[in-house]
């Protein structure tokens, strides 16, 4: 149950099937179910520099055709939606960072290309500073420029392999994401054979930067899929 790591090989991304596969951020895992195992040119519109929601998922469907990769950008959407109510910061901006945070992946999958490709593009398009910034952040081959050193970069860091995570426990789970608790989800991080490549001390890491505990911060994501179960194909 091997994954391709980011940095390595290149991500490749499908949807759970059949075979046991489920895309998480970084990887392409195995999972066993617990039965088995003003001027005008040639571009398109540049956005405002907010950003809202429709121009973030035109740009996110004009780049990304992947359905795991789109589902798996409106859980980590949901999750920093979640997040900015939760500390009182602006829902839309980081909804729309976390909709678009990997919208070059499928072009550009190589680092350092992805990530960059994509700032390149939003910056074209009058993109705010602050979501280029954090997408560059969530990036490890970013840091030296773009540290997680303030709350959008740092929860984006956060929620991002964990909501890949929490979709790959659903997938295995009858009830999906209902009922799911983070007892759950850490039952499953002891498991090493389930989605082995996923880093853990990732997903504790991001705890950490959000100043939680590990249980909160697990339920926090749960809660903010949950309200989305449907688009993520879950109800």
């Amino acid at each position: 149950m091997r994954g391709h790591r980011r940095g390595d090989e290149g991500r490749v991304n499908l949807e759970a099937d059949a075979r046991g596969l489920v895309w998480i951020p970084g990887w392409i895992c195995a999972v066993e179910s617990d039965k088995d195992s003003g001027k005008s040119d040639s571009r398109p519109p540049n956005p405002s520099p907010s950003m809202n929601r429709d121009q973030a998922w035109s740009l996110l469907t004009e780049f990304t055709q992947s359905e795991s990769l789109r589902k798996h950008a409106l859980a980590v959407e949901a999750a920093m939606r979640h997040y900015a109510a939760h500390f009182g910061a602006d829902v839309d901006q980081w909804g729309a960072t976390g909709l678009i945070h990997d919208f070059d992946y499928e072009r550009w999958p190589e680092p350092p290309a992805h990530t960059r490709e994509g700032a390149t593009i939003l910056r074209e398009r009058g993109v705010d500073e602050e979501i280029i910034g954090a997408i560059l952040s969530h990036a490890d081959w970013n840091q030296a420029e773009f540290p997680r050193d303030r709350p959008l970069r740092k929860a984006l860091f956060a929620v991002d392999e964990l909501c890949g995570f929490v979709t790959a426990v659903a997938y295995v789970r009858p009830e999906k994401l209902t009922g799911m608790a983070a007892s759950s989800v850490k039952k499953k991080m002891k498991q090493k054979s389930f989605a082995a490549a996923v880093k853990r001390e990732d997903i504790e890491q991001g705890a950490a930067l959000l100043g939680l505990p590990l249980d909160d911060h697990i339920s926090h994501v749960i809660a903010a899929m949950q309200d989305v179960a449907k688009e993520l194909g879950f109800a």
